[in-house]
Formats: structure tokens, C-alpha cells, sequence
């Protein structure tokens, strides 16, 4: 008999591409993770895993068992799911994978109530890109995953999971209030196209954002310092260094000597959304999680 938890640290493994992620991801220790592998070899009587370089990689076997296996695990979960709603019990670990503004302005904000109306469920939260979290989601290594969507910038979600629109979110520019832009009541790419702007790297959501508000005008904005934080953004156009693009969500406070100025054409918003797999459309936990999140998203724009 195949172990069901050995065949999740071999999907863990092939996904992550080493023994030493997966043993991370799974919350294991990699020699625990390397003795369920043997242990599965053994069971299936087939060798799983052969060494490339300094890592691993699944045999022709191994992505077999992984990918059948796969859809065993998902049957499994909607199981589960069906036994909690059956029972009316919300309980279990949820993994949740959040980018950094709605791990700062929305799953925490709403989790405590929910986890004290609920004991018998825990919620991991691990800060993740919003690409990343629907690939967590999607290869089994997170549960419930939140993610935003900028206007037309691409946000591929699998087939395999299920999409909830929690919010949208719209961004400003900051700038000091002594900065010529700092009394206008909206602004346009015309009006800061000779600024210095802190912003996100590139390739991140965020800054093909911001290079999209630009389209049209022949030109991309003009990059002086790049973070991934939007605390440095403000700390940088506190210091009068530049002005930066921030969303609502999760911002900190500006304080006296920062504005928000609305932008148009086009309007930066993005849209916050939850994604699970649909094997897990029946859990109470993650429904609870949702109706939970839905109503901090909207308080936080």
C-alpha cells in the first residue's frame, strides 16, 4: 500500500526541485523527507528520484507516481472537505500564501477573530509574489492564496483552481506636500513624466504597472531607486528623493508631510482575489477564511 504522506513529499520534492525546499515546504526535516522517498521506492519498487548536479529530479516513475498521485490527493481532499461540511466543523491547518500588502493590511487584521471563534483551526501564512501563491496553491504546497491582478498585466490561474473576488484596490501617487503635484486634485502621465519615482524591480506586477500607465506617451518612467517595500517607497519620498505609486491596501500612514494625489488615464487599480483548489470547495475552513477576508479587503480600500 502506496503512504499517502510519502506521495506528498515526492509531488513536494518534484515540485521544488530539491529535498532540502521540500523538506521546508512541508514542514519536515530533510532527512525525514528523504527516509519517506526511500520509503515509497520501497513500496513501489521502482527507484523515484536520480541525482542531477547537486540536486534532484523525478525518474520517469517518479513524475508518473507524482502526477497520478496528484489527482489521488486531490480526491482525498474533497473527501475531507465533504466530512468537515457534513459535520459542520471548521478545523484543520489552512496554508496560506499572501504578497506583503494583504499579509500587512488584510489577513492579519482578519484572522484573529475567526481563529477565536474557531480553536480547531490553524492558519501558516508565508509572504509569497502573486504568482507564486497561485503556484503554491496550485501544486499543492499552499492551500488558500491571495493575489491582486492589475488592470490587463497577466495573471494566469490554472484550470484546477477555483477564483473569489475579495476587493479592489486602488494605488496614488505619493508625493511631499511641498511637491508641485501635491494640490492637484488628479494627475496624468503628462503631469509627472520628468519625475524620479521609486518603484518596485522590474518584472514585479507592480512596476508593469506602472510602466503600462505610461503607455502612449513614448517614453517609460524615469526609475531612480527600487524596493520591493512600499514603507521605502515612503521613506524615500519622505526624504525628497522621488515620488512613488503605492496601493491603499496595507499602506502604513502618510502623516503630515505626504499626500496621495488620485491618478487617470488610466486609473491604477487592481483587484485582490483568493484562489483554492476546487477539491477544497467544500471546506468550511476555507469558506470561513473567505467570508472573513472579503470584508477586511473591502475596509482596507
Amino acid at each position: 500500500m502506496i503512504d499517502l504522506a510519502a506521495l506528498g513529499a515526492l509531488r513536494a520534492v518534484g515540485t521544488s526541485g530539491s529535498v532540502t525546499a521540500a523538506a521546508e515546504t512541508l514542514g519536515y526535516t530533510p532527512s525525514a523527507v528523504s527516509q519517506q522517498i526511500k520509503r515509497l521506492e520501497r513500496q513501489a519498487g521502482v527507484p523515484l528520484l536520480e541525482r542531477v548536479g547537486r540536486g534532484v529530479v523525478l525518474t520517469t516513475h517518479g513524475r508518473h507516481l507524482a502526477e497520478q498521485g496528484a489527482r489521488l490527493l486531490g480526491d482525498l481532499e474533497a473527501l475531507q472537505s465533504d466530512l468537515h461540511r457534513q459535520a459542520n466543523t471548521v478545523a484543520g491547518h489552512v496554508r496560506l500564501a499572501a504578497f506583503s500588502t494583504a499579509v500587512r493590511g488584510l489577513v492579519a487584521p482578519a484572522l484573529p477573530p475567526v481563529l477565536r471563534a474557531y480553536p480547531g483551526l490553524r492558519v501558516g501564512i508565508t509572504e509569497r509574489e502573486p504568482w507564486d501563491a497561485i503556484s503554491d496553491v496550485a501544486t499543492g504546497q499552499a492551500d488558500l492564496g491571495v493575489a491582486h491582478s492589475w488592470g490587463d498585466v497577466p495573471l494566469p490561474i490554472p484550470r484546477h483552481l477555483t477564483s473569489t473576488t475579495l476587493a479592489c484596490d486602488l494605488a496614488e501617487v505619493i508625493v511631499r506636500r511641498d511637491h508641485r503635484l501635491a494640490g492637484y486634485p488628479v494627475v496624468r502621465p503628462a503631469d509627472f513624466a520628468d519625475e524620479d519615482w521609486a518603484a518596485t524591480p522590474e518584472g514585479s506586477i507592480c512596476r508593469q504597472w506602472l510602466n503600462r500607465m505610461f503607455d502612449g506617451t513614448g517614453r517609460l518612467p524615469r526609475i531612480a531607486h527600487v524596493s520591493m517595500e512600499f514603507d521605502s517607497h515612503l521613506a524615500l519620498v519622505r526624504a525628497g528623493l522621488g515620488i512613488a505609486l503605492i496601493p491603499r491596501l496595507g499602506r502604513a500612514a502618510l502623516g503630515p508631510d505626504l499626500v496621495a494625489v488620485p491618478v487617470a488615464d488610466p486609473v491604477p487599480s487592481r483587484e485582490i482575489i483568493a484562489v483554492h483548489r476546487a477539491s477544497m470547495s467544500d471546506s468550511p475552513a476555507i469558506e470561513v477564511l473567505l467570508a472573513a477576508l472579503a470584508p477586511s479587503a473591502a475596509g482596507g480600500t
